[in-house]
């Protein structure tokens, strides 16, 4: 443990003296605080233990959510120069995810990583990691969206009825869209005659079902 981190954990008091420390620690190590005792090694917790002239045991005494916890994590937070994520970052954030991140990016884990790092170089404190879910999920709806709506307006008249034509049903009852995503099945004269109608329906939008197939 470094000397200013020390002095800061030396001012209290013996039964909240580990618990400050790891906290200390762990939000260093991790950009965040630890929802509790379960995030550390019972390892983890002696080896800091003796460093701060403290027993593992009155850890047991510490209470997580309680008064004493939250007012090391603002001290922690001061110290470090953080600040909590208000209901402003989590809009701004959640843009700059959507525009900056999920256009290229559809894998949630790898938009969260990309979201620590941005928050972790703006010194501001992540949320509850279900917080965390929600901004990201909101982030790759919000992409999914624009690019939507981009696509949308490059759209011609005419490619929205060849569309329309691909996403219709044939005289048979099922849409043409389903029947190119369908196996192509054994291969044969028929299964080719078929694959062939598929190819053109996915290029000019027209399908040529079993009833109007080329004769041969």
């Amino acid at each position: 443990m470094l000397e200013a981190e020390r002095e800061l954990v030396d001012g209290k008091y013996e039964g909240t003296r580990l618990g400050y420390a790891l906290q200390l620690k762990f939000f260093l190590a991790h950009g965040r605080f630890p929802d509790g005792r379960e995030e550390f090694d019972s390892e983890i917790v002696e080896f800091v233990a003796r460093q701060v002239d403290a027993t593992a045991s009155q850890l047991d005494e510490y209470a997580w959510s309680g008064r004493s916890a939250k007012r090391h994590r603002s001290e922690i937070r001061a110290h470090l120069g953080f600040r909590e994520c208000s209901a402003s970052d989590v809009e701004r954030l959640a843009g700059w995810l959507a525009v900056s991140v999920c256009e290229a990016e559809r894998e949630p884990s790898r938009v969260r990583d990309e979201l620590a790092g941005r928050m972790l170089a703006e010194s501001i404190e992540p949320p509850s990691r279900k917080q965390v879910d929600r901004l990201v999920r909101s982030a790759l709806h919000r992409s999914e969206n624009s690019l939507c709506s981009r696509i949308t307006t490059r759209i011609g008249p005419d490619a929205e009825d060849r569309l329309d034509a691909l996403l219709g049903g044939t005289d048979d009852g099922d849409g043409v869209f389903s029947l190119i995503r369908s196996a192509p099945g054994n291969v044969s004269l028929s299964t080719l005659l078929t694959e062939i109608s598929k190819l053109r329906a996915v290029r000019g939008g027209s399908w040529r079902g079993p009833r109007d197939r080329v004769d041969t």
